[in-house]
């Protein structure tokens, strides 16, 4: 027979990496041709960080590492950059993330948002060492901000229409075997 928590596992897998393609989907769409003033939120690396943060055997390291490497490819980007240091921040933030819990919303969205900015950051330096063009700092000191900010509005969406809160242990939503 087939064990429910693995099945479960592997469904709450499957909903995560089909909603990493929704948005690279969303964000693939020619929707407006004109180079930005200012960069809109990553929404993909706010749900990436908030899966880490709240279900991480949900967002395994090989998948966020998959996630991520397509997503270098597909929005042309140095391969392997930006899944580098998002491997290594959702690795740090998995490692921490029962004292991030017990913190409250307000250090786990510290923790996003810190890790945001070094993603952001570290992409930026390497690139500039590297001599390889760089998209301006504005630009990016812009999609740090906005993706910092528009966490807490993922993590609403993700607790009412996902039903991901932060409270993994919570009664009413076991299975009984």
């Amino acid at each position: 027979m087939a064990n429910p928590r693995q099945a479960r596992l592997w469904l709450g897998r499957a909903g995560f990496a089909g909603l990493a393609m929704g948005l690279i989907f969303l964000r693939l769409l020619p929707l407006d041709t004109l180079p930005p003033r200012w960069a809109g939120p990553d929404l993909l690396l706010a749900v990436v960080l908030l899966w880490t943060l709240r279900r991480p055997a949900l967002a395994p390291v090989w998948l966020v590492a998959a996630i991520m490497l397509l997503t270098d490819f597909l929005f042309q980007r140095p391969p392997g950059l930006m899944a580098a240091l998002t491997v290594i921040a959702t690795e740090m933030l998995r490692r921490r993330h029962h004292r991030l819990r017990a913190g409250g919303f307000a250090v786990e969205w510290g923790a996003a948002g810190l890790a945001v900015a070094g993603i952001l950051a570290a992409a930026q330096l390497v690139l500039l060492v590297t001599m390889v063009p760089a998209p301006p700092a504005a630009l990016v000191t812009s999609q740090a901000i906005a993706t910092a900010l528009v966490y807490p509005v993922v993590a609403v969406a993700a607790r009412w229409l996902l039903r991901l809160d932060r409270n993994p242990t919570d009664t009413r939503r076991r299975i009984s075997a």
